[in-house]
């Protein structure tokens, strides 16, 4: 490994350990593990209920306006170290993770997951759905809206299509 590769490597597990860090503050605040339901597109016909209390992920994911390429720009910055650049699961802090990062253009994967439940995922962690506690809670640096635009970006990237 040349010292380039050294450097950008070291970089990105130093990066990917300081977003590890940010999450292991208190988790009081989390939601319970998702049920199995959650895996599956919600409902088209049934309203959603109004969110208990404001951290809560919003009811009503799909009515929100997101801006996929605003999420691009987030993404970037907070998941592609680990997820990869297209959401292949081959960011440079991957190889240095067990269990592997999700990869976010696998559609048959991430396609049946809700908008809801990604939301979960990236708000409040990994472990706030039974995931890697590796996958940092990213709610205390995006927004709700930044959040939704991440969600809108991550659709982008499956193969096949995410079709809602």
């Amino acid at each position: 490994m040349s010292a380039i590769q050294r450097i950008i490597f070291f970089t990105a597990v130093g990066t990917a350990l300081t977003l590890f860090g940010f999450g292991c503050g208190e988790q009081s605040e989390a939601p319970a593990p998702p049920k199995p339901a959650e895996r599956a597109p919600a409902p088209a016909a049934k309203a959603p209920a109004p969110a208990a209390k404001s951290d809560a992920a919003p009811a009503a994911s799909a009515a929100v306006e997101a801006d996929a390429a605003a999420g691009k720009a987030d993404y970037q910055i907070f998941c592609a170290s680990c997820h990869g650049a297209a959401g292949d699961g081959d960011g440079p802090v991957a190889q240095a993770l067990d269990p592997k990062p999700a990869r976010h253009s696998d559609g048959n994967y991430m396609n049946p997951l809700t908008d809801d439940y990604l939301f979960k995922v990236i708000k409040f962690g990994g472990a706030s759905v039974g995931k890697s506690p590796m996958m940092a809670p990213l709610g205390g640096s995006l927004s709700d809206q930044q959040i939704h635009n991440v969600i809108a970006f991550i659709r982008s990237l499956a193969n096949p299509p995410y079709q809602p």
